[in-house]
């Protein structure tokens, strides 16, 4: 692969949605404004498919029909986010975003059609009109990603390596002599990307890449918690490297939960569409609750109706409650026959997993529990996706570019992925070697001297390693302790004890982590194949280099236990740290706000009506 003498070396890494887009938008670059395509690489962590979005079911939410406009959807966008969006980021959403659900109509990508021809499309909590498309039903993520990702198969430009974990990012100092040193002094930029370190998993070898411009598309960190709608991938890699890298992030308290996930078994997520359509919510007595709540009832806004979900749960000693479908049937005037095949229609994923767990929800509620499930806030990005490092963009889950708030508007993120992976893919083409972010304020509707102070970033200093730590406990048993901390104490419902409790052990769940993950590493790469004359790898702040075996010496492949094992304990690693700052992020948010609610501070505080930023001491 090569590209022009000058021109910029472009890594992508992640493949869900707002990797692909970024990957294709680099790839065929902008026709309109006469900026020309050139070579990606994009990386993948698994296999190309496996994503967020390819586990995604309700559809993609978009302004494209006649009775809405994107100023509606942002308007309901702005409502749900409490306060804490980013009007021009939400403005750049549902415009452009509506453009790019065109784009995908016209190449082909098969959303579900009326017979005529016409789009279908579905209503969802907080949405003032019905704008949701879908397809296969309740597999939008599925065929848009298999769909997307074939056509970036087929796009020339861009190479993919599939099966690397991203384990760093590299970084050097900004020259202090280049003519936009002071400006970058002034955003707060002080590193400049320059490598990527990557563990390639079918091997065991450790190797950097070289990249001028490197655009994190990695998705959320659903793997937190032992409740998660997210696939076994999501364990918040991109986040943390940028994090130990230097970029600042924002928002990292606000965790969204969806509502309804299967009670028993993988937690299956029943999607929010299923209520759309006029399913309800019942305790154990067989009363419906969500009436009481809010007007909204089912269709309030996520965080309201998974608290209220968590609440009654804990009332009926944290047995799930009950989600009838049968209510989507008498809506509709359909006998238990024609429910069923309804269903079986409407929602053919949901109904095959229900059924084969031994429910028939034509029938009979079905159990259901809220789950984790998305993650507004992230590294803090401009309107084109930079972050505060040069060279570093970011967008998706694993970015707070300001479109989200305090709780995520339903079906709004894979529309996150559409608009701004595709801005970040521009972006890294257009900008030059001294172009830095230019981050929107975080006041929010706040503009008092107290809120300027909370606004600005926060540093935070990560415990170093633990080498004492016990190498024999498995990374398996470490990460059901990160996943069970997270959960009672950076969860649903939280209070001060909770999560100071959580905070101590993150702590020192921090300092065990980095230790066994660079014990991994170094265990792997004495038996790697193919190992590099005299290379050693370049170490971080928190990571020891790791030597590979000189050329001349024999070496044998590590066990495929050994890479496994390396690999849970890199994601411990990162799930450890962002779960600390998770946690530090919601003590010191001393209010109940969107998704992070608060029992020991109900109410809202106008002081807080703002973004807390977080940058590495």
């Amino acid at each position: 692969m090569s590209n022009t003498p000058g021109t910029p070396t472009i890594a992508v890494i992640g493949a869900g949605i707002a990797g692909l887009s970024a990957a294709l938008a680099v790839a065929n670059g902008d026709p309109d404004s006469g900026l020309p395509g050139q070579d990606v690489t994009l990386i993948t962590k698994t296999d190309l498919v496996e994503s967020n979005t390819y586990h995604a079911q309700g559809g993609i939410a978009a302004a494209i029909f006649p009775d809405d406009d994107p100023k509606l959807h942002a308007q309901d966008t702005l409502a749900a986010g409490a306060g804490l969006c980013e009007p021009k980021a939400v403005d750049i959403l549902t415009r452009e975003g509506a453009e790019q659900v065109r784009r995908l109509i016209a190449a082909g990508v098969r959303f579900d059609k009326h017979p005529d021809g016409t789009l279908l499309r579905g209503l969802e909590a907080a949405h003032s009109r019905s704008r949701v498309v879908h397809a296969g039903g309740d597999a939008t993520g599925k065929i848009v990603e298999l769909d997307v990702s074939a056509i970036v198969r087929n796009t020339p430009h861009i190479h993919i390596i599939e099966h690397a974990f991203v384990v760093d990012l590299v970084t050097e100092s900004v020259d202090a002599h280049s003519p936009a040193a002071s400006e970058a002094q002034t955003a707060g930029v002080t590193r400049v990307i320059r490598d990527i370190r990557l563990f390639d998993t079918p091997t065991g070898e450790l190797r950097t890449l070289a990249a001028d411009r490197v655009i994190l598309a990695t998705g959320g960190a659903g793997r937190l918690y032992p409740y998660t709608t997210n696939p076994q991938v999501a364990t918040g890699d991109g986040l943390a490297a940028a994090w130990r890298a230097g970029a600042q992030v924002a928002d990292l308290e606000f965790y969204q939960f969806h509502p309804t996930a299967l009670g028993v078994g993988e937690h299956f997520l029943i999607s929010e569409a299923v209520r759309g359509e006029g399913a309800i919510l019942l305790n154990e007595r067989g009363e419906r609750y969500m009436t009481a709540i809010d007007p909204r009832a089912e269709l309030a806004p996520r965080d309201v109706v998974a608290r209220e979900n968590f609440r009654q749960m804990m009332a009926q000693g944290g047995r799930p409650v009950l989600l009838d479908a049968t209510a989507i049937g008498r809506k509709m005037g359909l006998d238990q026959a024609g429910l069923a095949a309804f269903l079986a229609h409407r929602f053919p994923t949901i109904d095959a997993y229900t059924r084969s767990m031994g429910f028939d929800w034509s029938r009979e509620p079905i159990p259901v529990t809220p789950a984790a499930h998305y993650w507004m806030g992230g590294i803090r990005t401009d309107l084109w996706a930079r972050t505060s490092i040069r060279g570093l963009y970011a967008a998706g889950e694993c970015a707070r570019t300001g479109v989200q708030g305090a709780n995520r508007l339903a079906s709004n993120s894979l529309l996150e992925g559409l608009a701004y992976g595709r801005r970040a893919g521009l972006a890294a083409l257009r900008d030059s070697e001294d172009t830095v972010w230019n981050p929107q304020p975080l006041l929010g509707s706040a503009t008092n001297a107290q809120t300027r102070e909370i606004t600005e970033p926060q540093t935070l200093a990560m415990p170093s390693p633990d080498t004492q730590a016990e190498p024999s406990a498995k990374p398996t048993d470490v990460r059901d302790t990160i996943e069970q901390t997270m959960w009672h104490g950076v969860g649903v419902l939280r209070d001060a004890d909770g999560l100071r409790h959580a905070h101590s052990r993150l702590t020192g769940l921090v300092e065990r982590t980095q230790a066994q993950a660079q014990a991994a590493l170094s265990k792997v790469a004495k038996t790697a194949k193919k190992p590099k004359t005299a290379a050693t790898a370049t170490a971080t702040d928190d990571t020891t280099a790791a030597t590979t075996t000189p050329a001349t010496a024999t070496a044998s492949a590590p066990a495929p236990g050994d890479i496994a094992d390396t690999v849970t304990a890199l994601e411990n690693r990162n799930l450890a740290a962002i779960g600390l700052i998770a946690a530090t992020a919601a003590l010191a948010r001393t209010e109940s706000r969107g998704a992070h609610a608060r029992t020991d501070f109900p109410d809202t505080d106008s002081v807080q009506v703002c973004s807390r930023p977080f940058i590495r001491g």
